[in-house]
């Protein structure tokens, strides 16, 4: 059961189908979110993952923000060297 305030709930459904549109409104509705966020921070805690996967989301989109995955995943599969007895 979400227990955000009525307002803010309303407003991270809207992004979700302006996120799937693409709508020009989406900048400012996030910055509403934002504001909503920062008056009442408590707020954050009762996110639930699908609302925050959509704030990211907006904000990835509006942003034009990739999270560099490759790079995170690339670090621990450089190419070892092998040791040769040369090398000894």
């Amino acid at each position: 059961m979400n227990k955000l305030p009525f307002e803010l709930a309303e407003k991270l459904a809207s992004l979700e189908n302006l996120i799937k549109e693409k709508h020009p409104r989406m900048p400012t509705l996030l910055q509403e979110i934002h504001s909503a966020l920062r008056q009442q921070p408590e707020n954050v805690i009762l996110l639930s993952e699908e609302e925050i996967s959509s704030i990211v989301e907006g904000l990835k989109i509006q942003t034009g923000v990739a999270f560099a995955q490759a790079a995170v995943a690339g670090k621990g599969s450089s190419k070892k060297k092998s040791i040769t007895v040369d090398m000894i």
